[in-house]
């Protein structure tokens, strides 16, 4: 996309309020992003210094010319889709099928989960690694509370293989089989990995460093907010893993460009991608744009509107010329 008069981009800054903490690394409750507008379309930028992001300043003067950083190019594409969905007055959803979401949750609350397995899903996904003996006693508890559900936890890299190896092996035999995956127990390492998986059979997902040659994981985190999607789920396949696709936990323009992501992949490779991570509105203090995502399901309602919808509040947005 070139940076002609018809498409400079436009943005819209904005706030997030979280209802509580949402992971390990972590310890704001507030998060600043912008929305971009861009020929016609939206796109969305959030980033997260704490896992690795260029600061949002940082961001906004690679979208003025540079455009090296994969968080801006990927809300370039997202806005490009977007207008030519626009141009034509059509829905990206039209004919599309979002796969279901597992239920995110940021903190250890059995009201919660008791919520979440009401509203019908089938797996919980738990922030980890601030107290291990806790959440160990918790998810114990729970799993016998909710034998139906499915669990997945994410450490955020934040611990070490034999603190993981020590987690996990010290759980119940059938609360380690009620796992579905780690995600990002520690840093990605290939052997260790390997034995980390040997030792446990707790499968293993990678998401901070998720790349083509992530080949030790069993299961491949996608975030199509940073993510090319196509070449990380082709590798996937090379590797016979499983493909989980999630929102960056970004505003809900950026949640609905994941879910869209999650919905070509699907299309393109039936069956590849799993009960995905598409559901993070829920997380904010609710706005218009959350309403509009509807109650939190693991079925995805796709807003109204053409391209990835929100028309009527993208458009009384007070849009600012970036230069």
């Amino acid at each position: 996309m070139t940076n002609s008069p018809d498409n400079h981009p436009f943005i819209f800054r904005y706030r997030l309020k979280t209802r509580g903490y949402l992971n390990a690394v972590s310890s704001r409750r507030e998060f600043e992003g912008v929305l971009i507008r861009v020929g016609g379309g939206f796109g969305c930028i959030h980033p997260w210094p704490e896992l690795g992001d260029p600061t949002l300043e940082k961001c906004l003067a690679d979208l003025r010319g540079a455009r090296h950083w994969p968080i801006v190019r990927r809300a370039l594409r997202c806005a490009e889709y977007d207008a030519a969905a626009r141009s034509h007055e059509d829905s990206l959803f039209e004919e599309m099928e979002v796969p279901p979401s597992h239920a995110t949750l940021a903190t250890a609350d059995v009201t919660e989960i008791s919520r979440a397995a009401e509203a019908g899903f089938a797996v919980v996904k738990l922030k980890c690694g601030i107290s291990l003996a806790k959440e160990a006693d918790f998810l114990t508890a729970m799993a016998g509370e909710f034998p139906a559900l499915r669990w997945r936890l994410d450490f955020n890299e934040c611990l070490t293989t034999e603190a993981v190896a020590d987690f996990l092996t010290c759980l119940p035999e059938a609360v380690r089989k009620a796992i579905d995956f780690v995600e990002d127990p520690c840093p990605y390492a290939e052997a260790p990995w390997k034995e980390l998986h040997r030792r446990t059979g707790v499968e293993l997902a990678v998401d901070l460093e998720a790349t083509v040659l992530s080949a030790a994981a069993q299961v491949m985190i996608i975030k199509p907010a940073i993510d090319e999607p196509f070449p990380l789920a082709e590798a996937a396949i090379r590797h016979h893993q499983r493909v989980v696709l999630t929102s960056y936990m970004d505003h809900p323009l950026g949640q609905t460009f994941a879910a869209w992501e999650a919905a070509r992949l699907e299309l393109q490779f039936p069956g590849l991608t799993g009960v995905c991570g598409l559901q993070t509105h829920h997380l904010f203090a609710a706005d218009a744009f959350t309403e509009g995502l509807g109650p939190w399901s693991p079925v995805f309602q796709a807003p109204a509107g053409t391209g990835l919808g929100f028309d009527d509040l993208l458009d009384a947005l007070p849009w600012t010329r970036h230069y």
